[in-house]
């Protein structure tokens, strides 16, 4: 693949110049890039690793540096205020929560958001106001607008609106009303689209949050971008957030040792994304993905996209009928084509502009040929033929209401708490968030009663081979709850 040799990145430069000269810096790291004359592959890891401080810089230039790239990128998205975090964007998410309000604060909080935020809620002790997504068939599709602006009517004083677009599985609100009816109210919008780095730089892209109207967005570089783990930014807007709150948010969360190769790889993305390579390389994510859909559809498929659901286009979702999913992710680890989540009713392989064209064509033949053998073999229908497809047993069970919040997440982050059996936990509160994914919808969040129903989702979810995320444990032998508590 040949790279536009326009393209420039400074903190990119300095990172090569810190990792190919010679000498011995008597600055951190401690391997001090000799790791591998002791132990090769411990120095293949350590090899790529320069710092910011010392290496990207010495330590009183190197913050004026990632200051100006910062400020570069701000600009490319239409920001008053951008950072580049090393934490992921759970240290994103978290530096804004610390910014929005004052501790006893509501905020309105799509329910399916990660529990980053959450965590960010309990630092910045607000109290959530949760918003619950429309889901169908497994698959989460969106906030209503109607929703948002019941809630704000309900809930006049809320200091922010929190939304996750796209969702895991790439699905989209209407996000432009949303934004629309939160700032008719005087809230500001803070977006999460962590998994959705790459929006807004090609034309059959939706556009990203800032660019119709959002006060604050999080993306996490890594995961559609290529960046470095971790790899995160944060952008805002301050005619309603205080650059001064955000700065601090962002600190207080921030490492004093952060990694210029983070840093650099960030940037380096970022200048990628929005260039003309760029460009055609998102072209040809897309397609890859158009192509991908049409072939698993054509073999009998349920695979959402844009011309089915508001979508991401470059997202890859695939639900099984007859189930499998989890026999299909062992074939596909077994040929070290892994994808993102499987469960037994979907797979959710993440497609980015660097996938291999071949790899990708790969992946969909196998799950084609494993679904459709699955499928002969669970039905006894012929070979090469999927039949009617069967309702799941998570598909079958209906989304019960929220259950009752007893104390706010805060409140019950710091309470003394238990470990009881599933048996006992009936009625006590819970202090631990856990989420089925898919699709991704926390059934408890710390502060709420565990009610017959939730129980009863729960366990219907894990029986489906759906993977539940967060709980300490994940076999629902045992939860997590305040210390003497019982409705």
């Amino acid at each position: 693949m040949r790279m536009d040799p326009v393209l420039h990145s400074e903190l990119l430069d300095r990172w090569r110049a810190f990792a190919e000269q010679p000498g011995h810096p008597f600055t951190i790291p401690g391997h001090k890039h000799r790791a591998g004359e002791v132990w090769p592959e411990l120095g293949a890891v350590n090899d790529g690793d320069v710092p910011l401080f010392g290496g990207i810089g010495p330590m009183k230039q190197a913050t004026a540096v990632l200051a100006e790239a910062e400020a570069r990128t701000a600009a490319a998205w239409g920001a008053d205020w951008c950072r580049y975090g090393t934490g992921g964007s759970t240290q994103a998410n978290q530096a804004v929560a610390l910014a929005v309000g004052q501790p006893g604060d509501e905020v309105l909080v799509v329910r399916n958001a990660h529990r980053s935020l959450l965590s960010g809620l309990i630092m910045a002790g607000l109290t959530p106001i949760w918003l619950t997504p429309d889901v169908a068939d497994g698959l989460l599709l969106g906030i209503a607008p109607e929703t948002v602006r019941a809630a704000i009517e309900a809930h006049p004083r809320a200091k922010a609106l929190f939304l996750v677009e796209p969702s895991y599985v790439g699905t989209m609100s209407d996000r432009e009303a949303i934004i629309r009816i939160a700032h008719d109210a005087g809230i500001p919008v803070v977006v999460d689209q962590a998994w959705g780095a790459h929006l807004g730089f090609h034309e059959e892209l939706p556009a990203h949050a800032l660019a119709i109207g959002a006060d604050a967005l999080v993306f996490s570089a890594h995961k559609t971008l290529p960046a470095y783990s971790q790899a995160s930014i944060v952008f805002a807007r301050t005619e309603r957030l205080d650059p001064d709150r955000l700065e601090r948010g962002f600190e207080a969360g921030n490492t004093t040792s952060p990694a210029g190769s983070i840093l650099a790889s960030i940037d380096a993305a970022t200048i990628l994304l929005r260039s003309p390579e760029g460009h055609a390389l998102l072209g040809d994510l897309l397609g890859r993905a158009e192509n991908a859909r049409q072939r698993l559809r054509a073999a009998g498929l349920t695979v959402p996209g844009p011309e089915t659901h508001r979508m991401d286009p470059a997202k890859l979702v695939v639900r099984l009928p007859h189930g499998g999913g989890l026999a299909i992710e062992r074939r596909l680890l077994e040929l070290g084509l892994g994808p993102e989540q499987a469960e037994e009713s979907m797979l959710v392989p993440i497609l980015t502009m660097l996938d291999d064209p071949a790899a990708v064509e790969r992946l969909v033949d196998v799950i084609v040929e494993e679904a459709l053998r699955l499928a002969a073999l669970a039905q006894g229908a012929r070979p090469g033929s999927l039949s009617e497809p069967k309702a799941s047993r998570r598909d079958a069970v209906a989304r019960p209401p929220l259950p009752p919040a007893r104390m706010t997440p805060r409140d019950a982050f710091f309470a003394p708490h238990a470990t009881v059996a599933a048996a006992a936990a009936l009625g006590r509160i819970s202090t631990e968030i856990i989420a089925p994914y898919p699709p991704g919808i926390p059934v408890l969040v710390p502060g709420e009663e565990i009610t017959e129903a939730t129980l009863t989702e729960l366990r219907a979810a894990r029986a489906a081979g759906v993977r539940i995320a967060y709980a300490a444990d994940a076999t629902l032998e045992t939860f997590q709850v305040v210390a003497g508590s019982h409705s």
